[in-house]
């Protein structure tokens, strides 16, 4: 779902790639959007083509048709597009608070805007594939996951944060990624590091060398001071910098233009490409769109669940691992949430579904904002399956990062004024 996405052939050289550890017999792109599909469509089927899978490519705009019989379904949606996006990151900053797609009052509007979208689509997968799992890279991932899962779907919430941080400390720590196993918990976007251990869980943990080492330019690629890696000991994902660096991120993105503009201009260009007959391969473009590793977490998860786990690969680089990182539900592994919460964590994954691993107690610093954060997304799913201003007001005043009454008043207004034509009861 999404298949006319530019992201989208990141994707088809993973299934090409890997196709020996997830066979796929037809694909099918949906999108509403028939011009994104025909230029998509077509470069998909020159890179299955040229790197020869036997596979079969089908675009549609029939929802149904494409969920009939399926295994597996894969939602990457943006509802309203780069222009909601960008509105997103921009009229949250008027109240000095940050603007950004998937947290605070921007990632409430996403939320607003998606999770009835998703649930309509996950129905009809249970109708005409109730056998199949449903992979969710939708933001905000796990709000939406939380949704599917409160509603009785087979659903696995799906980032790239962590296979990003596997990558990158397999190759400080000279090893293959599968060799990493990472300490990874929290919240979709609020997770940290807590330790880097070769050979599995139960491996030595190289973290406290990672950082002695290294802890200044893994501090450089957050836009976090390096004192403050060193203080923490842990790595946070480079979404905890709105947190620990709220204002200076506001100024920043006060003074320079917005992601979703940088985007824009990209995608308007990577689609010129697209139409190009020649053009067979990804184009080198599409590293700065995003995402990175994205179809390679998403082949290990999809190849779990559809057939269980499998050995490494000769090359180390893909496994269809049983313990991947997921969000699912905590069912008592933080034992300060409900558990109901949907939480990002390693889990062991196979056909049943994911189950977290036992996690070492976390950190009050860490728990509390964790706690903070889901009960916002308690309140943001609330808004989003039954509506009203004041379940959007009780959401953004719960958030931390805006948190006082008069911002949260303003940006509820804000938001149900740039959002109506997505939202039914506005």
């Amino acid at each position: 779902m999404g298949g006319g996405s530019t992201y989208t052939p990141e994707l088809i050289d993973g299934f090409a790639r890997l196709r020996d550890v997830l066979p796929i017999a037809e694909l099918v792109l949906v999108d509403p959007s028939a011009h994104r599909l025909e230029l998509v469509g077509g470069l998909a089927r020159r890179i299955f083509a040229k790197q020869g899978h036997p596979g079969t490519i089908t675009t549609t705009a029939d929802l149904d048709a494409a969920v009939d019989g399926a295994d597996a379904v894969l939602l990457q949606l943006r509802v309203g597009g780069q222009a909601a996006r960008q509105q997103d990151e921009t009229w949250p900053l008027e109240c000095g608070c940050v603007g950004q797609e998937t947290t605070g009052a921007g990632g409430l509007a996403k939320a607003l805007r998606t999770v009835p979208v998703v649930l309509d689509i996950a129905e009809r997968v249970r109708r005409l594939a109730p056998d199949a799992w449903i992979i969710d890279f939708t933001n905000p991932v796990g709000i939406v996951t939380r949704a599917l899962l409160q509603a009785g779907h087979r659903a696995v919430g799906l980032c790239n944060v962590a296979i990003g941080f596997q990558r990158k400390f397999a190759q400080l720590l000279g090893v293959e990624p599968a060799d990493v196993h990472l300490g990874h918990v929290g919240l979709n976007h609020l997770t940290w590091e807590t330790s880097v251990r070769l050979g599995g869980p139960q491996g030595e943990d190289r973290l406290p060398a990672l950082l002695r080492e290294h802890g200044d330019a893994i501090a450089s690629d957050l836009h976090l001071p390096g004192s403050l890696i060193h203080r923490l000991g842990v790595v946070p994902s480079y979404y905890l910098r709105y947190y620990y660096a709220h204002d200076e991120v506001v100024e920043e993105l006060r003074t320079k233009p917005s992601r979703a503009a940088e985007v824009a201009a990209m995608e308007k260009r990577l689609l010129e490409m697209y139409g190009d007959p020649a053009l067979d391969e990804k184009p080198a473009l599409l590293a700065k769109r995003g995402g990175a590793y994205y179809s390679e977490a998403a082949v290990d998860l999809a190849a779990a669940l559809l057939g269980g786990a499998k050995e490494p690969s000769a090359d180390g680089r893909h496994a269809g691992s049983p313990h991947q990182v997921v969000n699912t539900l905590n069912n008592g592994t933080l034992p300060f949430l409900p558990d109901d919460a949907v939480i990002e964590v390693q889990a062991a994954v196979g056909p049943t579904g994911a189950a977290p691993l036992p996690v070492p107690a976390l950190d009050p610093l860490y728990a509390g904002l964790v706690a903070q954060v889901t009960a916002y997304e308690d309140l943001a799913l609330d808004a989003a399956l039954r509506g009203g201003r004041d379940r959007v007001f009780r959401a953004l005043l719960c958030h931390p990062l805006i948190g006082q009454h008069a911002y949260a008043d303003a940006l509820t207004d804000k938001l149900i004024a740039h959002n109506q034509e997505h939202l039914a009861w506005a």
